[in-house]
């Protein structure tokens, strides 16, 4: 069967860690990533180059030191990048023609990155994204008043996220 998604890269990678605060440390003064941003539910995203983010921490339970590892600190997702939102926009609805739910469409904020969320058949969440923001010479995040958060693709198209 061919397929209309072609992905030219890992956008991202969202690990659930038991604490974002240690992890953060260890991937910013160890591996040397840069963060570019926080969100209100206690995110880090983490940069190794212009793209907003390559790594992102979520926090997982306030109990995941005790409950089972496997069960909470578990990998989140994974990102694929797609050229552009007429390729998300064919990519939904190949999935839709294949019987593949979706679980999340539209823009949620840090990054600005348009998206389709799905699951894998073992369950793994699966991203394709387009529009991630860059990161330029003053190494600064956009604003969270400029993120501009939408629920469907068809909105993401119609209010799109201004050059910084």
């Amino acid at each position: 069967m061919a397929t209309p998604i072609k992905t030219h890269k890992v956008s991202h990678v969202v690990l659930n860690v038991s604490d974002v605060e240690r992890s953060a440390k260890f991937y910013t003064e160890i591996l040397g990533f840069k963060i570019s941003d926080h969100n209100p539910i206690g995110m880090v995203f983490l940069r190794n180059h212009t793209d907003h983010h390559t790594i992102a921490l979520a926090p997982g339970p306030k109990d995941a030191t005790l409950a089972p590892r496997d069960k909470y600190l578990t990998f989140h997702h994974v990102a694929l990048e797609v050229d552009s939102m007429d390729d998300l926009f064919a990519a939904r609805e190949f999935l839709q023609q294949q019987g593949i739910e979706l679980e999340y469409e539209g823009r949620r904020g840090a990054g600005c990155n348009a998206g389709l969320e799905f699951r894998d058949p073992d369950g793994y969440m699966v991203e394709l994204t387009c529009q991630m923001d860059q990161i330029g010479w003053d190494g600064q995040s956009r604003p969270h008043d400029q993120h501009r958060p939408v629920k469907t693709l068809e909105e993401a198209a119609a209010n799109p996220v201004l050059p910084r």
